[in-house]
């Protein structure tokens, strides 16, 4: 005897619990035909009558009575089976490493945390923040984040951040020690708090206007290499710094700050979630990513 299809045994099923071959279609979305169908395949294959009609309404035979008091629990195990499957679906699992510079975790991520893992429960976040350029792949990370321009090559990259704009500050005290740069290279002449890559390069500051573009090496008292270290020497009277608007803003609308230059500072592009093309995203990550777009688009 053929094993019956799980199709079959369902369109069993629901007719003996509507009693009716219409309604049960109805409920399985089916025509009356197609179910009528089914059940007559199924009778065939097992080779007993399971249903009868009457003028009102159809019932079990004595057989297929026997057969449903075995296959209806079956059935609703099977069906919270599936639902338990489901809600592993709804609620994304699993472990999500990031890693990306200090900025970007300081900027960027860190108001995102908490309504995220919020969201997603079942996720564990395992952020690493650094400046130096890491090879995620063999490092074990899902994915990074950087600026689009230092973005390693044949990666998928997808922005996630707003549009970003540095500055030039100082406390007005050194503003108003000379007259304030009116030219990227009037910094060449005043007092700058320099910034070094973890590669040891100094960084050299970036200035645009239109189609000029240029890249300044300034010099100054103090070389750090973090942003939060700069401000903190361009609110104590060290010097100009170049940082990030967004960690000024504070600072300058309370007038602890003063800002130069600001043409010569428009924004740029923001920060990029980059992961290799050739893995498959892990459903972490595919979240991750989903949540942050849609609350960039909200």
């Amino acid at each position: 005897m053929a094993v019956p299809e799980l199709l079959h045994l369902r369109a069993l099923a629901a007719v003996a619990e509507w009693s009716s071959y219409r309604r049960a279609a109805q409920a399985m979305n089916v025509s009356p035909s197609a179910l009528s169908q089914a059940v007559r395949t199924l009778e065939q294959s097992l080779g007993v009558p399971l249903l009868q009609r009457t003028t009102r309404s159809v019932a079990p035979t004595e057989a297929g009575r026997a057969l449903l008091a075995e296959l209806q629990p079956l059935l609703a195990g099977l069906d919270s089976a599936l639902a338990n499957v489901g809600q592993f679906q709804a609620l994304v699992r699993g472990t999500l490493r990031l890693n990306l510079p200090r900025s970007a975790a300081s900027l960027w991520l860190e108001p995102l945390l908490g309504d995220f893992l919020r969201a997603h429960p079942g996720i564990q976040l395992e952020v690493s923040s650094q400046d130096a350029m890491a090879d995620i792949v063999p490092g074990g990370f899902d994915a990074g984040v950087r600026f689009p321009e230092a973005l390693p090559q044949g990666m998928v990259a997808v922005p996630v951040g707003p549009m970003q704009r540095f500055c030039v500050v100082a406390r007005p005290d050194v503003a108003g020690a000379q007259a304030l740069p009116l030219l990227p290279e009037d910094l060449l002449a005043r007092p700058c708090v320099r910034q070094r890559f973890p590669s040891g390069a100094l960084y050299h500051w970036q200035f645009r206007k239109g189609e000029v573009a240029k890249a300044l090496d300034v010099s100054g008292p103090l070389t750090v290499d973090d942003q939060r270290l700069a401000l903190g020497a361009a609110l104590g009277g060290v010097g100009w710094a170049y940082i990030y608007e967004a960690l000024a803003a504070p600072a300058l609308a309370a007038g602890r700050l003063v800002e130069a230059l600001a043409d010569w500072c428009p924004p740029e592009p923001g920060f990029h979630l980059y992961y290799p093309g050739r893995r498959q995203v892990s459903p972490a990550l595919r979240a991750f990513m989903d949540w942050v777009q849609a609350r960039q688009a909200a």
